[in-house]
């Protein structure tokens, strides 16, 4: 099997992040542990978790029996919602800390703007404090708008590192990425592969290019992000479908295809989860 070792992308905090990750989301913990570990074996090295995932614990339970060094690893995890505000920030930090069984995190995010709530500017202040002491290496948001990164760098001084939100290609947030890129901030997809619900994973220009290339629909797509600069971070619990996410890496797209899957823009059509802007979540 070929070795490979995913790129990295830098931050505009000086830092860098694996640009190939592996997401947890819907993991229940003790199937995290053994996937996580499986992706380790793989290759990967970027873990993205969540307090809301209820898996921390398992994912930090893979990380101590690894056996691999601590700075080879890159571990996010994201501030729910209901933990939102100054204070609440600090201590929901501290308690994922201690699940993960961690020192510190590498990436820290707020998981939602929870716009109606209101306290996204509190809790970005609390961030900046806790990447001030170390204990998180960099910080960024998921699930924003435009206008709310401007709010909160007015505020504080401190543009995001990266901003996880749902991209693919029948959704790929091109005005989104637009601004985030004259601000440096990276763009990371979730639902990076689309869902069930729309079948872009069948659609027939990714079905082509797969054929095209000899490799599979999600191996196209990852790559696709992979071009367009994107951090990706697929989940399967599939050990088959793990491993052939990861050699991705071996798949290039040459500029026709990346074009063609551009073309699959549908716009806010092809969005599949909720609109950050108008959702609140408990």
């Amino acid at each position: 099997m070929t070795t490979y070792e995913s790129p990295v992308v830098k931050f505009n905090d000086g830092r860098s992040i694996p640009q190939l990750g592996y997401g947890v989301w819907q993991v229940e913990d003790d199937v995290a542990e053994k996937v996580v570990g499986l992706a380790f074996e793989a290759g990967y090295r970027h873990i993205d978790t969540a307090k809301i995932y209820g898996n921390e614990e398992g994912v930090g339970r893979a990380i101590a029996s690894s056996g691999l060094k601590r700075e080879d690893l890159y571990i996010t995890t994201k501030l729910w919602n209901a933990d939102q505000g100054y204070d609440e920030t600090l201590a929901a930090f501290d308690a994922s800390l201690q699940r993960l069984g961690l020192d510190y995190v590498d990436l820290y995010l707020i998981h939602w703007l929870q716009p109606k709530q209101g306290k996204y500017v509190d809790t970005w202040k609390a961030l900046v404090e806790l990447q001030k002491s170390g204990r998180v290496k960099s910080i960024g948001v998921s699930n924003f708008t435009v206008e709310a990164l401007r709010e909160i760098e007015e505020a504080t001084g401190v543009v995001p590192a990266i901003h996880q939100v749902e991209t693919h290609p029948y959704f790929p947030q091109t005005e989104l990425r637009d601004y985030q890129a004259a601000k440096g901030i990276v763009h990371e997809s979730w639902s990076p592969l689309g869902s069930n619900k729309n079948g872009v994973m069948e659609d027939p220009v990714i079905v082509e290019i797969a054929e095209k290339h000899g490799a599979t629909a999600a191996q196209v797509v990852i790559a696709w992000h992979l071009a367009k600069g994107n951090v990706v971070i697929p989940k399967s619990v599939t050990p088959e479908r793990i491993v052939q996410n990861w050699e991705s890496l071996g798949v290039t797209l040459d500029d026709a295809d990346v074009a063609a899957i551009d073309g699959l823009d549908r716009g806010a059509d092809g969005r599949v989860g909720a609109d950050p802007a108008v959702s609140d979540f408990a």
